[in-house]
């Protein structure tokens, strides 16, 4: 009785980092069941992937991230589809669908989508639709690609099985009575349950717990920090008025030791402005005072939200939306319009909510929004009738994510301290609004003086720690050189009890004058027998490319050097890669495959396939960002 009843269920699986996934798995949910079917909605990690050939449908959403990496969400799932012991039959009863969402300026873009498509095919299973990929640099973000899909989709499915879908495969139009219930439930307390002993670090540890593992979907990591850092230097690296503001910030941790390799990276919880967020509590008429727990409503069916920790302790209203929801950065999803429309009580700001909902007015939604990047906060104020109840505002306002910086110092130099290297982010939108990044603002911001807990967490990045006996060839433009001043400092450290390998190191920017970051480590450490000199068998190039009339870039520095990288890759070297994303990484690795050809004297095509074993044997290493 209970398999007939999953199987009219659609399973929909998600694997998503920042979210985005998880918004674009809870839509076709949404749609699915307005379309009277039942559905089954998971995070890929919540799944048994043993039991999959029993699925009938299953509908999966998954993310790309870095370069053409897997979320961590993901990781279990694909290593057991990897195993040499299934058939090609294993999933022969199964159908499926899957959605990618990517971003076309990285090189290995929708990746995971595309060897996710590949596998369930391979083990038999048959795809009801074309894959569909989503692109952030689409004129309306991964949207663009979903809106089309979808509908393909519920097609392909209800002629398949018109059962699935009892009310046909067109979306019904929502009214009230049909509109989803909030997923969660709020409780009122009047005071601060068996919080008035607890000393400031451990209480502020259990609130970011409580608070962050109730946010919709498991966004990956630990709900409690691994430490709480403390900033004690915050000092320019860029020179006044040069058009950037590039930061070298020190932090010592606070309440536990530090533990991290060179090369990993760490997770920031911003604060947010606290004269916006009293403005969102004002605007949405909430008790900053009163203390809340925040509960899921359906502990049954909705295994997206994480129970293990159930709210412990009531938490202060204002300090749930300080630590969980952001307010004043992110911008609300389309879902955010839709239910807007039903608590306006203005008929014009209705009609204009359900226009930006409707598949129509979605371009001119993600111009209004997206684009304009308008808060939450900026949102409700536009639409002045619109009086939200908290429980749809929780489960709705974009929830605050951490952000993730590549440490720039090597434990073993600082023990107890962090390091990083942060751009602070300054943008205008096409509107002429002036906009800064909330993480990085909020960082320079800071007074040292004045102790300010930051919650951290720690992770491996994409760049492992290298052994002393490794020859380097690290090429890290702009704050791409983070990484690579922990990676100096440790084997300038390591160089003084032992012999260590030769390190290469091609950096970038505009100007030597206004953007030389870090000049006087790099210069220290190429004279007189430092790690990076030529007495060590290492070198170190600067690329400014806005000093003469020719833009010169990493890449020419490179070339000019092809004679000594094309020597230390013979020598077994590992290349690392840092910075932006854009073309930079492109860039490099058409540099490398011309010094590779140029160089050991083989085709174009040879020098590709090198690269590629190279990179297959754990030795050619990219970490770039947006």
């Amino acid at each position: 009785m209970v398999m007939e009843e999953k199987a009219k269920k659609l399973l929909i699986l998600y694997a998503s980092e920042t979210g985005n996934a998880i918004d674009a798995a809870e839509r076709l949910g949404r749609e699915a069941e307005r379309r009277g079917c039942p559905v089954s909605l998971l995070s890929i990690d919540d799944f048994d992937p043993s039991s999959l050939p029993e699925q009938e449908i299953v509908i999966f959403v998954v993310s790309t991230t870095g370069q053409g990496d897997n979320p961590d969400s993901i990781k279990v799932f694909w290593k057991f589809l990897l195993q040499r012991s299934l058939t090609q039959n294993w999933l022969s009863r199964v159908n499926y669908a899957v959605f990618g969402l990517g971003d076309s300026s990285y090189q290995k873009y929708n990746f995971v989508a595309k060897k996710l498509d590949k596998r369930l095919s391979d083990l038999g299973a048959t795809a009801v639709v074309e894959r569909g990929l989503g692109d952030d640099q689409h004129p309306s973000g991964y949207e663009g690609a979903l809106d089309p899909w979808l509908s393909t989709l519920w097609k392909a499915l209800y002629q398949r099985d018109p059962k699935l879908f009892p009310k046909g495969p067109e979306l019904m139009t929502s009214n009230k009575s049909l509109m989803d219930q909030p997923k969660v439930q709020i409780t009122y307390h009047d005071v601060a349950e068996g919080t008035l002993s607890i000393p400031d670090v451990k209480l502020l540890e259990m609130q970011i717990e409580s608070t962050r593992f109730i946010l919709p979907g498991k966004l990956s990591g630990k709900y409690r920090p691994d430490c709480f850092l403390k900033m004690v230097k915050n000092e320019p690296l860029s020179k006044a008025g040069c058009g950037k503001d590039v930061r070298h910030f020190e932090f010592e941790a606070v309440s536990s030791t530090v533990e991290y390799e060179v090369g990993d990276v760490v997770h920031i919880l911003p604060g947010q402005d606290a004269a916006a967020v009293d403005a969102f509590i004002k605007r949405c008429n909430l008790d900053p005072e009163s203390y809340i727990r925040v509960q899921p409503k359906d502990k049954e069916n909705d295994q997206s939200y994480d129970l293990r920790n159930a709210l412990k302790v009531p938490v202060r209203l204002k300090t749930f939306v300080e630590l969980a929801m952001d307010v004043a950065s992110a911008s609300p999803r389309r879902y955010f319009f839709e239910v807007m429309s039903y608590f306006a009580s203005a008929e014009h700001e209705k009609e204009r909510l359900q226009y930006f909902a409707s598949p129509e007015g979605r371009d001119d939604l993600y111009e209004y929004n997206q684009k304009e990047r308008r808060t939450v906060l900026e949102v409700l104020e536009d639409f002045p009738s619109v009086q939200m109840p908290f429980e749809w505002l929780v489960q709705l306002v974009p929830p605050l994510k951490t952000r993730a910086f590549s440490i720039s110092s090597s434990h073993s130099a600082h023990p107890n301290q962090v390091h990083l290297t942060v751009s602070v982010v300054l943008w205008t939108t096409p509107y002429n609004r002036k906009r800064t990044g909330l993480c990085s603002s909020w960082l320079a911001e800071l007074d040292p003086q004045k102790r300010v807990l930051i919650p951290a967490w720690f992770q491996k990045g994409s760049l492992p720690s290298p052994p002393p006996s490794l020859p380097l060839i690290l090429v890290g433009p702009g704050t791409g050189c983070a990484p690579f001043r922990g990676f100096v400092e440790e084997r300038a450290l390591q160089s003084r009890s032992g012999s260590t390998a030769p390190i290469l190191f091609f950096f970038g920017c505009r100007n030597e004058e206004n953007d030389f970051l870090y000049r006087d480590f790099w210069l220290f450490h190429s004279q007189k027998g430092g790690v990076l000199s030529e007495e060590k068998g290492g070198g170190f190039f600067a690329a400014f490319s806005r000093d003469q009339q020719q833009k010169v870039y990493v890449q020419h520095k490179m070339r000019e050097q092809s004679f000594k990288i094309w020597n230390l890759l013979t020598e077994g070297a590992a290349v690392y890669v840092a910075g932006s994303a854009n073309k930079m990484p492109s860039d490099v690795l058409l540099a490398f495959e011309e010094i590779v050809s140029k160089e050991g004297g083989v085709p174009k095509e040879a020098a590709v396939r090198w690269l590629r074993a190279l990179e297959k044997a754990g030795k050619y290493h990219v970490e770039a960002w947006s």
